[in-house]
């Protein structure tokens, strides 16, 4: 399977994003649970006012899962430098900057839009960023996932305790680590928080390092452009001071709904963003603060 993904690699990044359109709509043909997870979340998200602008969402969103799953040989095997140097335009870079310069950490924040793979490759090139993994149930993905992305100065660590406190030794030494805010935690590592006005699991890890740090916490997503690679743009992310569980959460949702809306086409609306994991009591009726 390394050597397959290591071929398809090779092909042009165009090439993959294309044939990456028809894989997205394979999938929706023959999987049944891509179909209706992806339905029902975009339509529960409020960002299409119209029937017609749910469509053309749907559809935009459908393709873009097909292309983040096509890129990843791509983004994974070709020359880290290469990969870089796809990021075509980056915004908000003098917030990396400025906590470089003023020796600070930074908390990467990179949710399931656009090639969020991509990010931790183009900081890499720059400095160390370490980025928190959780192993794939199936074995044999974890060699190839962890050959694609521990590269150059990109370090992995499993999402357990030994992986927070090294993600807390970086953040100390003024080095850069990167989560999935949007990602579902287990069991005693979150609360349930509104997404799009429903009630989601939401990680308190961001808070805990946030409170434990001086770090600098910052959104981070890549657009895709067509064919021609990405866009990175980076957002200052506010958090309440108190360190409150619940209201961090509330907070980095809203930051994690805020950049979905800027592009929510390019938003993996598949992902099973409100399962509650074994282990975690059900959700309130209501999700605590509102909706968004």
């Amino acid at each position: 399977m390394l050597t397959l993904f290591r071929l398809i690699g090779r092909l042009p990044l165009a090439v993959l994003h294309l044939a990456g359109v028809f894989a997205g709509w394979i999938v929706w043909a023959v999987d049944p649970v891509f179909r209706r997870r992806l339905q029902a979340n975009l339509a529960g998200s409020g960002l299409a006012a119209q029937p017609r602008d749910l469509r053309r969402l749907q559809r935009e969103a459908v393709a873009a899962a097909g292309q983040a799953a096509l890129e990843l040989p791509w983004l994974w095997f070709r020359p880290q430098a290469e990969v870089a140097a796809r990021v075509r335009v980056v915004q908000g870079e003098a917030l990396l900057r400025e906590a470089q310069a003023a020796g600070r950490g930074i908390l990467f924040l990179q949710p399931h839009l656009g090639a969020f793979e991509a990010t931790p490759q183009w900081y890499g090139q720059q400095a160390p960023i370490t980025v928190m993994y959780r192993r794939p149930r199936l074995g044999w993905v974890d060699p190839l996932l962890r050959a694609g992305r521990a590269r150059g100065r990109v370090r992995l660590v499993p999402a357990d305790l030994s992986g927070v406190r090294a993600l807390l030794r970086a953040l100390r030494a003024g080095e850069a680590v990167g989560l999935l805010p949007d990602q579902a935690p287990a069991a005693g590592e979150g609360v349930w928080a509104p997404f799009f006005g429903r009630p989601a699991w939401t990680m308190t890890l961001v808070g805990r390092l946030a409170q434990s740090t001086d770090a600098r916490v910052l959104m981070a997503i890549a657009r895709r452009l067509p064919g021609s690679g990405y866009a990175l743009e980076i957002h200052p992310v506010g958090l309440p001071a108190d360190g409150d569980a619940r209201s961090c959460a509330r907070s980095l949702n809203a930051a994690v709904e805020a950049v979905v809306a800027r592009c929510p086409g390019q938003y993996l609306w598949s992902y099973n963003r409100y399962k509650r994991p074994a282990g975690v009591p059900e959700p309130p009726t209501a999700a605590p603060g509102g909706g968004s």
